[in-house]
C-alpha cells in the first residue's frame, strides 16, 4: 500500500512541474471529466444513459427517446453538482453546508423533499448485510465526520476517509453514493489531484470492497481500488499536459458494431461478448435498438489480448496490462 501511495505522489509531483496549465487544456480536461464522471457515477446507480447519451443531454439539452425523465434529470443534476464542486476547489475546507448543497443538486426535481435534507427513517440496501446508523444519530455523526475531516492532513487519506465514512453513515435516503464520490473528488481537486473515475464495469469490485470494510474486514481492498482510480486519472492528466493528447467524447458515427469489431480482429461474436463480460474490452455506446458500439481502439485491445494469451498470461494479468497500456 505504501508503495502505491508513494508512486501516486511522485506522479502528482510530475504533474505539478507543468503548472500552471494552459487554459484550453485544463478546460477541455474538466469538461471531459464532467461527462465521464456524470455517466459513470449515475451508471453505477442504475442509470441506463450511455456515455454519449449523457454528453448529449448535458451539453446539448436534448432528450433521448425511450429514456426516463428521471435519468435525464440525474445527468443534468450531476453535471451541475460537478460545476458546484469546481467552484469550491480554491477552498481548503469542506463544510456541512457544502455537502448538503451537493446532495440538493444531485436530487433536485427528483426528490425535492429529500434533496439536501438528512433522512428521517431507517434504510437498508438489498443484497448486503451492512446495517446503517439510526437516523436519530445522523446530525451528531455528521458533525463528528466534518470535525474528523478537518483534522486529516494527507490529501489521499482525507479523500479516502471522506468517501468511506460518508457512505457508511449513509445520511440521506437516496443519492449517498453520488454525493460521496463528488465529495471525494472535491477533496482531491482541492489538493491538486484530478478527480477519480469509478467505472461502471468495476461496480461490483467497488461495492464489494466497501462492504468488506463495513462488515469489519480490511479496508485495504477499498483503498487500493480507489487509489488505482486516482492513478488512472493522473495518467490521463499527465498524458494530456505533456503530449497535448486530450481525451474526447467519441462521436457515434466513428464507432463500430460488434460484427465489424469481430471481422477486423478475426474473432467471433461470442468471444467478443465473453471479453466484454470479463472487462477486457469496453462497450463505448449503444444504439436505440440496443446494438453495442465500440471505439476502434478495441481492435488493438483484441490483438493485444491474443498476444498476451500466447505469452501465457492469466486473464487477471491481461486485464491489468490492458489497464496500463490503454489508459
Amino acid at each position: 500500500m505504501v508503495n502505491i501511495v508513494e508512486s501516486l505522489k511522485l506522479k502528482k509531483k510530475r504533474l505539478d512541474e507543468h503548472s500552471p496549465f494552459a487554459n484550453n487544456v485544463i478546460n477541455n480536461l474538466l469538461e471531459w471529466f464532467k461527462i465521464e464522471l456524470t455517466y459513470s457515477s449515475n451508471a453505477i446507480e442504475g442509470n441506463t444513459l450511455s456515455r454519449l447519451e449523457t454528453a448529449v443531454v448535458v451539453q446539448k439539452g436534448i432528450t433521448i427517446g425511450g429514456k426516463l425523465l428521471k435519468e435525464h434529470l440525474e445527468a443534468t443534476n450531476h453535471a451541475k453538482a460537478f460545476d458546484f464542486i469546481l467552484s469550491l476547489t480554491n477552498k481548503n475546507t469542506v463544510t456541512e453546508q457544502d455537502i448538503l448543497e451537493i446532495h440538493r443538486l444531485v436530487l433536485q426535481n427528483i426528490e425535492n423533499d429529500d434533496a439536501g435534507n438528512y433522512r428521517n427513517n431507517r434504510v437498508r440496501i438489498a443484497g448486503t448485510d451492512v446495517i446503517f446508523p439510526n437516523y436519530i444519530k445522523i446530525p451528531e455523526l455528521m458533525t463528528k465526520f466534518i470535525n474528523d475531516l478537518q483534522h486529516e492532513q494527507d490529501p489521499i487519506e482525507k479523500a479516502l476517509f471522506a468517501h468511506y465514512e460518508f457512505v457508511t453513515i449513509h445520511p440521506f435516503i437516496d443519492g449517498n453514493g453520488r454525493t460521496a464520490r463528488l465529495l471525494m473528488n472535491l477533496i482531491l481537486m482541492q489538493n491538486g489531484y484530478p478527480p477519480a473515475i469509478i467505472k461502471p464495469k468495476d461496480r461490483l469490485k467497488y461495492l464489494k470492497s466497501l462492504e468488506q470494510a463495513q462488515l469489519g474486514g480490511s479496508k485495504d481492498p477499498y483503498k487500493e481500488f480507489v487509489i488505482g482510480c486516482i492513478d488512472k486519472s493522473l495518467n490521463i492528466y499527465i498524458k494530456s499536459i505533456e503530449n497535448k493528447d486530450l481525451p474526447i467524447i467519441k462521436l457515434r458515427e466513428n464507432l463500430i458494431k460488434i460484427g465489424e469489431l469481430a471481422k477486423s480482429t478475426n474473432e467471433n461474436n461470442p468471444t467478443i461478448r465473453h471479453w466484454i463480460k470479463l472487462g477486457l474490452i469496453e462497450v463505448t455506446d449503444k444504439t436505440e435498438s440496443n446494438f453495442q458500439l465500440f471505439d476502434k481502439i478495441e481492435i488493438a485491445k483484441c490483438h493485444r489480448i491474443r498476444e498476451l494469451q500466447k505469452q501465457r498470461f492469466s486473464l487477471e494479468e491481461i486485464l491489468g496490462k490492458l489497464s496500463e497500456e490503454f489508459e
